[in-house]
C-alpha cells in the first residue's frame, strides 16, 4: 500500500455533503471519494507523475 500523509482540508459544508453523498453513491469513503477525484483531475490535466502507482477504477492503489 501507498504510504499516506494526512493533511487539513477546510471545504465548504454544502461542498462536503455534496461530496459525501457522491461517495456513498459509488460505495467509496469521503476520504476514498476526494483521492479519487484528486487521481483523475490529475490524469485528465496531464500531471501524474512517470513513477506514481496505478491505481484500479476505485481509485485505490494495486
Amino acid at each position: 500500500m501507498a504510504d499516506r500523509k494526512p493533511f487539513l482540508l477546510r471545504v465548504d459544508r454544502a461542498l462536503l455533503d455534496d461530496l459525501q453523498r457522491w461517495a456513498n453513491d459509488d460505495l467509496r469513503s469521503l476520504n476514498g471519494q476526494i483521492e479519487f477525484l484528486l487521481r483523475r483531475a490529475l490524469q485528465q490535466a496531464g500531471r501524474v507523475r512517470k513513477d506514481a502507482p496505478e491505481t484500479d477504477d476505485h481509485g485505490d492503489a494495486d
